[in-house]
Formats: structure tokens, C-alpha cells, sequence
């Protein structure tokens, strides 16, 4: 009976062994997980991976937006890896958001000013197209919760080639023009017409050849936007508090002798501008004494 018991509990405890490490390699499993969900690679794609022997060409764009640790220390981060790679900054926006503040009176000449803000960053970046990946895994080193990135690659070789044979067409057009303007415009109104012709054809071929241009810049350099947030930030800040009103009265002394100055003031008022009636008084007691002397005669 009891090598049973033994060989029972023996088996328990292999079998609650066996149960733990199962358990130990499901949470092992689960935070390699998380942890990819985070990982550089999860964030690129082959989209931003520029094709070689590829004849398209295509216009990359990128949008993404994240969390990091410190907007501020990411951000000189990211800006230097752009640098490092030949690209250039051409938008940034770092700002705090104020969500609360609150004013606590802690002594008699003290306050204590609480401060809840974010901190966020929108920047927009350009990089060299064969750059964009390489860019986008040193940018994803500064994620600590991605909230979502957007990586488009549009193909622009159609575009491209009607813009060039518009330009040629353009072209040959101009030349009928300036040809027919040497050889038959004799007459102003002729030539006049001829011109403006000319012009509108030339006008057009810049257009096509600047809208190539731009084209061929946005597909050397992808554009890549970024919007940076971190956790609530709270700041505290011991403040001198401000006097009431009451506090910069003066002193009873001093408010009698002002109040004895204010009263001497008002005297001296009253009794100028009795004086200034004496033309009245002055008729008044002359009508007196005639009315006395003679209308009661």
C-alpha cells in the first residue's frame, strides 16, 4: 500500500510539473507576442522596400502614429536618424496640451500650482526612397504603443509617360507654329493669332515638364508623416500667492488724516462756489432794497 502511495504521489507531482512548464511556454509564447507587435519589423512593409530590377516607379508615402517614452527626447532622435540617412525635416510641431490646472493655497504667501498636460509632435519628414525602409525600422525603435501606420506606394509610370509624350507633341507643335509665323504671317492680325498659338503651346509644354519634376522629386524622396504623443504629464509648482486687495490698504493713521484731508477738500469747494454766486447775491439784495424803497411805497 503505501509503494501505491508513493507511486501515486509521484505522478501527481510529474503530472503538475508537466502542467507549469506547458503554462511557462504559453506565457513565454504570448510575450514574444507582444513583443513583435512592437518590433521594427512589424512596422515597415515591403511596400516601402524600394524593387531594383523593377521598371515601375512609385510614389511612397507613409503615416504613422505613436507613442514613445519622452516626445522631446524622440523627437531629437528621429530627427538625427533622418539626417544620418540624407533626408531632411520640412514640418515640425511640438506643443503641450494643457488639460487641468489647479491653484492650492498652502501657506499664508505660498501656492501650489498642479499642472496636467500632454506633450505631442507632428512632423513631416522626406528621405530617399532607397532610405524609407531603413528610416522607418530606426523610427520604430523609439515606439512604445503603435497606434497605427499607414504605407502606400502608388504608381506613377503611367503618369510619367503621358507627361513625356505630351511634351513631344508640344513640341512639334510649336515647331508648325514658328514655322508658319516665318513663312506665310504676313498680316498682323495673322501673326498676332500665330503668337498667342505659340504661347499657349509652350505654356503647356512647362507645365508637363514641371509637373515631371515634381513626380521624380516624390519619387527620389518619400514623404513620411509622423504624429508623437506621450503619457499625461503632471507638474507642480511652488508659487507666491497673490494679495487681496485688503492687503495694500493703508493703515488706520493714515486713512484719518486722508479722510480729514478729503473733508477740507470738499469744504474748501463748498464755500468757492459760494463765492462765485456774489453777482447774484449782489442783485438779489439791490432788487431787495428798491422793491423795500419804492414798489411797497
Amino acid at each position: 500500500m503505501k509503494t501505491i502511495a508513493k507511486l501515486g504521489l509521484t505522478s501527481l507531482m510529474i503530472i503538475a510539473l508537466l502542467f507549469s512548464c506547458k503554462k511557462a511556454d504559453y506565457a513565454s509564447e504570448e510575450s514574444a507576442d507582444l513583443k513583435m507587435a512592437t518590433d521594427s519589423t512589424a512596422v515597415s512593409s515591403s511596400a516601402a522596400v524600394e524593387q531594383k530590377d523593377s521598371k515601375q516607379k512609385f510614389i511612397r508615402t507613409a503615416d504613422i502614429k505613436f507613442k514613445v517614452k519622452n516626445v522631446v527626447k524622440s523627437t531629437y532622435a528621429i530627427e538625427n536618424a533622418v539626417t544620418k540617412f540624407g533626408g531632411f525635416v520640412t514640418y515640425t510641431n511640438l506643443q503641450s496640451n494643457i488639460q487641468n490646472q489647479i491653484k492650492t493655497k498652502i501657506s499664508q504667501d505660498s501656492t501650489l500650482q498642479t499642472t496636467k498636460y500632454t506633450v505631442e509632435n507632428n512632423i513631416t519628414i522626406r528621405v530617399p526612397n532607397t532610405q524609407l525602409d531603413t528610416v522607418i525600422k530606426s523610427i520604430a525603435k523609439q515606439i512604445d504603443f503603435l497606434d497605427f501606420r499607414v504605407i502606400k506606394a502608388d504608381d506613377v509610370s503611367l503618369k510619367l509617360l503621358a507627361n513625356q509624350l505630351s511634351q513631344k507633341r508640344s513640341a512639334v507643335s510649336e515647331k508648325r507654329v514658328e514655322k508658319a509665323i516665318d513663312s506665310k504671317g504676313k498680316k498682323i492680325n495673322d501673326i498676332m493669332q500665330a503668337e498667342n498659338a505659340l504661347a499657349n503651346q509652350k505654356e503647356a509644354n512647362d507645365n508637363h515638364t514641371i509637373e515631371n519634376l515634381s513626380i521624380q522629386d516624390q519619387i527620389n524622396f518619400s514623404t513620411v508623416t509622423l504624429q508623437l504623443y506621450q503619457n499625461e504629464t503632471i507638474r507642480q509648482e511652488t508659487m507666491a500667492s497673490e494679495k487681496d486687495s485688503a492687503a495694500y490698504k493703508p493703515n488706520l493713521g493714515i486713512q484719518t488724516i486722508d479722510a480729514l484731508k478729503s473733508g477740507w477738500y470738499i469744504l474748501e469747494a463748498i464755500l468757492v462756489f459760494f463765492v462765485n454766486l456774489w453777482p447774484f447775491v449782489l442783485i438779489g439784495l439791490g432788487g431787495f432794497f428798491i422793491y423795500k424803497k419804492y414798489v411797497k411805497k
